[in-house]
C-alpha cells in the first residue's frame, strides 16, 4: 500500500477532483478504426479511417492501409486531404477471377497517405482518411484492413491483429467490418420521397418558428414611447416660443 507524508496528503486534498482525474494514467488506448457508410453487399462504400497519435512527443507522418486481395475491390478512389499525398498501389492477384465475362488479374492492394512537411498529426490529436471502394463482396464477408502508422521518429505501429478465438481484444486490432445483405433495387425510393416530404414539412415548421412573434405588450410600450416623445417635442417647441 502506497503511503503519503502529511504534506503530500494536504497537497492532494487541495487539488480539485477534476485535476486528480487528469493525473491518472489512461487505461484504454485509442485504436486505428474504420467506419463504412455502407456495409451492404454489391454496394459502394465510403470508408473513413480514424488515426489517433498516441505518442507524447512524436507526430504521425504516414498511414498505409492494406486492401483485401482474396475479395478485392475493383474500384478505389481516395478523397483528397490537404497537406497529404496519397497513392494507390495495384498488384497482380494470385488467383484471377471473372467479372461479367472478363478476366481480372490485378487490383488495388494498398493505399498510402504521406504528410507534407508541417502537416503531420500532432501528439494526442487525430486525423481522418477517407476512400470510396466497391463493390463490396457477398453478405457475411469479414473485410480486414490492416493499417500501418508511421511516426516522425521512424517508429511503425502495425494495427493488424485479429480477435482471438476466446474473443479477447488484441493489443493492436486491425480495422475490420462485416458486409450485410444487399439492398433491394428501388427499395429506398418510396422512403426517400417520404423523407423529402418530411423535410419540407420540417422546413415549413422551422420557418414558422423563426418568424417574429406578435407581442401585444411590446406594441403597447412602443405606442407609449411615441406618445411620450411627441409630448416632449411639443414642450420644447412651446418653451422656445416663450423665449
Amino acid at each position: 500500500m502506497t503511503r503519503f507524508s502529511m504534506p503530500a496528503r494536504r497537497a492532494l486534498a487541495a487539488v480539485p477532483a477534476t485535476a486528480v482525474l487528469v493525473l491518472l494514467p489512461t487505461v484504454a488506448y485509442a485504436h486505428v478504426t474504420v467506419n463504412p457508410d455502407s456495409t451492404a453487399a454489391d454496394s459502394y462504400s465510403s470508408l473513413t479511417f480514424r488515426v489517433p497519435t498516441e505518442s507524447d512527443t512524436e507526430s504521425t507522418e504516414k498511414l498505409v492501409v492494406d486492401l483485401p486481395t482474396d475479395t478485392p475491390f475493383l474500384s478505389v478512389t481516395p478523397r483528397s486531404l490537404p497537406g497529404w499525398d496519397v497513392e494507390v498501389e495495384v498488384e497482380t492477384l494470385d488467383e484471377p477471377f471473372e467479372v461479367e465475362g472478363a478476366t481480372v488479374d490485378e487490383a488495388p492492394a494498398r493505399i498510402t497517405w504521406t504528410a507534407e512537411k508541417g502537416n503531420e498529426v500532432p501528439p494526442h490529436e487525430y486525423q481522418e482518411f477517407a476512400v470510396r471502394v466497391g463493390a463490396l463482396p457477398e453478405e457475411g464477408t469479414e473485410i480486414v484492413l490492416p493499417a500501418h502508422q508511421t511516426y516522425t521518429d521512424g517508429t511503425v505501429v502495425d494495427w493488424d491483429d485479429l480477435v482471438a478465438d476466446d474473443g479477447k481484444e488484441p493489443e493492436a486490432p486491425a480495422p475490420v467490418f462485416t458486409t450485410t445483405a444487399a439492398e433491394a433495387e428501388g427499395g429506398h425510393h418510396g422512403a426517400a420521397a417520404s423523407d423529402d416530404a418530411s423535410d419540407d414539412a420540417s422546413g415549413e415548421t422551422a420557418a414558422a418558428d423563426d418568424a417574429p412573434a406578435v407581442d401585444p405588450v411590446g406594441r403597447w410600450l412602443g405606442a407609449a414611447g411615441i406618445v411620450v416623445g411627441a409630448v416632449g417635442i411639443g414642450a420644447a417647441v412651446f418653451t422656445r416660443r416663450r423665449a
